[in-house]
């Protein structure tokens, strides 16, 4: 059969880590989280060398701009498996580097645009998903459908992450809405949105209730120290984020600069005071930060180095 690549590509760069052209006609599509705000070229940078070992057909950058780096006609090398990776449409989409490895709007707004386009270029009418691991794998789409399949289901990861797993069925609908097709039932409904109360939004096991009103899981929190509200996203809204935060110091930011303008800034182990010291200091300079965490002693969190040496309070830096 005949294959195309999409139209939405802004950027190309073709990795040489693939097995050359896929046995298998397309009848999926498994989106990933890249675990990083990339740009376009700097995905494309790392799919370039051979010593990555790893590709995907398409990535979708922190500015929602799509990158070609294996053609469709090809098997890219993405999700653990052979059999999958032969029939589906890959994507990696620009994210946070810790769960629930969030998603910025324009990502994901592309990405319905892309699959979308995918599906019509393939001929399919539906997108399909039914977050089931064995029901998809044994399901066989009819010629005008397409199913989305995730990586965790072939590896031991938690990609792509559960912000857009929860999105999943949501994804499905809009793209299958914008291809004219139905939703007979085999694709969940859209995601209902409930403020959650955890310790943190990775320890579901923690959580004292779900609540539609905000108000009502703020009361919740002030009854319980140690709890935050969280949003559908998984982002803090209860108390208010760390100072850093209003200062471009996040995740969503990340990798980002910083001054230290301090000679003795401490080093930690991990992301608080109540880590212990490396015994190394920054010195003033810049420096690169590759995460951030909410942690003990810092009120703007704390900054994961570059260099692996450790951790730093972001209230004795700048972002440059």
């Amino acid at each position: 059969m005949g294959y195309t690549n999409s139209s939405l590509t802004e950027y190309v760069k073709l990795s040489p880590n693939h097995s050359g052209q896929r046995v298998r006609a397309i009848d999926r599509i498994t989106p990933h989280c890249v675990v990083g705000q990339c740009t376009a070229e700097g995905l494309g940078d790392w799919f370039a060398k051979t010593s990555t070992q790893a590709s995907s057909n398409y990535g979708i950058d922190r500015d929602g701009r799509v990158g070609l780096y294996v053609e469709e006609k090809n098997r890219s090398w993405c999700t653990s498996s052979n059999a999958n990776d032969q029939r589906a449409v890959t994507i990696e989409c620009a994210s946070d580097t810790s769960e629930p490895y969030w998603m910025n709007e324009k990502v994901y707004a592309k990405l319905i645009e892309l699959c979308t386009d995918i599906c019509r270029r393939n001929g399919k009418k539906k997108l399909l998903w039914f977050a089931d691991k064995n029901k998809s794998l044994n399901y066989t789409p009819k010629s005008d459908e397409m199913l989305l399949t995730v990586h965790r289901w072939f590896a031991n990861k938690s990609c792509p992450g559960n912000w857009l797993y929860a999105r999943l069925g949501d994804l499905a609908s809009k793209v299958t809405a914008k291809l004219g097709g139905e939703n007979d039932g085999t694709t969940e409904p859209v995601q209902k949105k409930y403020y959650r109360v955890r310790k943190t939004w990775a320890d579901a096991a923690s959580q004292l209730g779900a609540y539609t009103v905000l108000e009502n899981a703020k009361q919740m929190v002030d009854k319980n120290p140690g709890y935050t509200v969280f949003d559908w996203n998984g982002k803090q809204v209860y108390p208010e984020v760390a100072e850093g935060a209003a200062n471009g110091m996040m995740n969503a930011d990340c990798p980002f600069m910083v001054k230290v303008s301090v000679p003795d800034l401490n080093i930690r182990k991990g992301a608080g005071t109540d880590t212990v010291k490396t015994g190394k200091y920054t010195g003033v300079g810049c420096f690169t930060i590759m995460e951030v965490r909410e942690g003990k002693g810092s009120n703007a969190g704390w900054g994961k180095l570059k260099s692996g040496a450790g951790w730093i309070a972001l209230d004795f830096c700048q972002r440059v």
